[in-house]
């Protein structure tokens, strides 16, 4: 007689009844602790990255690009003005939605009015993002046979290494698309239109091009589900987000065509420009495609998931717009997947991971999941955030400043008085953009304060949407200010000074 056997007769019980009692209780067990270890994981993750992101902002690691930014609209709006900001290149009263389409933003006023800090959006996106790992879970146990395989991917989810650091630019209303477009394919897929309907609407509001995704997912529910009309409705309004928000909003708000068209340059400047260049010139498109940083950063996407999506390709595919977007792009950060231009694609490629992994025989799930998280793991190891090899840093901001210089930035912002217009360096620029007038350097608009870090090289241009090294520029309008009696020098620490306008 078996061990097993033995035992059940030893109980009173029949070997079979015994089997099935103890498979039942593992399967409860395993119901019952995935869900708690995954719910822990999120609260760990979300803890450590805000631990990170309170070390970063504290130590002027976090600049007017972009956190600042986002700072001013969400305050704006919280006072009466919605998604007004300052144009850090002209210095113009704008609104937000002349650069980049993200009503999102208005959404989270309450956190901000509840507390008026930049850290509590920084922290909100963080705690959003940690939410993604439940739909890739409830998706694993729809679609695996392994027990354990849909928690390991889950965690897969929280240890993909750009994740991490997509979660720590802050803030950037793409980011939070992420578990958004998790979160509605989810029901989608389970046909639950209504909720699908809200997070799709809430993936849209976080930019412009955020209804292609959208759009390509009305496609496949149309074909993989057999639902045409409710799937060609949801491609429909996916392309008119994109359409009225790229050819009429941003318009209509900045007086002029989008600023962020300079990035495709090389392509043909705007989307009907690149396809006329498609139509002319395709080698030059095609060869933007596949240049040696566009295929490190495929590369660098595919890795942590083992290369597992083209299995399912039609889910793929929906983060195709956004992937085509980053790789035309002459700004070399949008093929670097530490940043957020990765939120409209990871998505979809983790989503096409977990389906992929569905379609392999069922003994084979629980390894490949695994397989998943280990590379992740070790790519997060390699790579993350705490990884000093890399050591990528928001634009325009240093990896590390000396205690002293880090003191000298908090006393000189410490004088500046609340609400009052004033210019400052980036890294200045976080702790001071919660208010209606604030500018960067070399800019000076309307302002009555200016705190300029001498040692700091970043300045804005006209014509330019983004930060550079212009050393000169900021040693320029500091002697212009020492020279002009209307402003006082009122505090010099560490290359740090601070000066102040007089009165009239």
């Amino acid at each position: 007689m078996s061990r097993r056997a033995a035992s059940a007769v030893s109980v009173g019980m029949h070997p079979a009844a015994a089997w099935r009692r103890r498979t039942r209780l593992a399967e409860v067990t395993a119901e019952r602790i995935w869900p708690l270890a995954i719910w822990v994981a999120m609260a760990a993750w979300t803890v450590v990255l805000c631990v990170t992101v309170r070390g970063a902002y504290e130590s002027f690691r976090l600049g007017r690009f972009d956190l600042g930014h986002m700072v001013q609209a969400v305050w704006s709006t919280a006072h009466g003005r919605p998604l007004e900001v300052t144009h850090s290149a002209t210095g113009e009263q704008v609104l937000r939605l002349a650069g980049h389409v993200d009503p999102f933003l208005v959404l989270l006023t309450p956190i901000w009015v509840a507390w008026p800090s930049p850290l509590s959006l920084a922290f909100a996106q963080i705690a959003v993002v940690s939410l993604g790992a439940l739909p890739v879970y409830w998706l694993g146990r729809r679609y695996l046979a392994s027990r354990s395989a849909p928690g390991l991917l889950a965690l897969a989810y929280l240890a993909y290494p750009w994740l991490a650091w997509s979660a720590l630019g802050a803030i950037h209303p793409v980011t939070f698309a992420i578990p958004f477009y998790l979160f509605a394919f989810w029901f989608l897929d389970t046909g639950r239109l209504l909720p699908f309907a809200l997070f799709a609407a809430l993936a849209m509001s976080t930019g412009e091009l955020m209804g292609l995704p959208i759009l390509a997912l009305g496609l496949w529910y149309a074909a993989a589900r057999s639902r045409p009309r409710p799937g060609l409705l949801i491609a429909a309004a996916g392309l008119a987000w994109t359409l009225v928000a790229v050819y009429v909003v941003v318009p209509a708000a900045a007086g002029r065509e989008s600023m962020f068209y300079g990035f495709y340059d090389q392509v043909g400047g705007s989307p009907q420009g690149v396809a006329r260049r498609l139509l002319v010139d395709p080698g030059t498109v095609l060869g933007a495609l596949v240049e040696a940083h566009d295929l490190a950063y495929l590369a660098l996407l595919a890795a942590p998931l083992a290369g597992l999506f083209p299995l399912a390709p039609g889910v793929a595919l929906a983060g195709a717009p956004q992937l085509v977007a980053n790789l035309l792009s002459d700004f070399r950060s949008m093929t670097d997947p530490r940043y957020h231009s990765i939120a409209a694609v990871f998505p979809f490629l983790l989503l096409a991971t977990v389906l992929g992994i569905a379609r392999l025989r069922g003994f084979r799930q629980a390894p490949t999941a695994a397989l998943v998280l280990l590379l992740c793991v070790a790519t997060a190891v390699l790579l993350g955030p705490w990884a000093r090899t890399i050591g990528k840093v928001p634009l325009g901001v240093e990896r590390d400043r000396t205690p002293e210089r880090v003191a000298a930035l908090r006393q000189a912002i410490e004088l500046v008085p609340d609400g009052v217009p004033v210019t400052a360096s980036n890294s200045a620029g976080a702790h001071l953009s919660a208010r209606r007038y604030v500018y960067v350097v070399p800019v000076l608009g309307r302002a009555e304060w200016a705190v300029v870090d001498l040692r700091e090289p970043w300045a804005v241009r006209a014509d330019s949407p983004i930060l550079t090294k212009r050393p000169r520029a900021i040693r320029a309008v500091v002697s212009r200010l020492e020279r002009d009696p209307r402003w006082r020098k009122v505090f010099e620490r560490e290359r740090v000074v601070v000066f102040r306008k007089s009165a009239p």
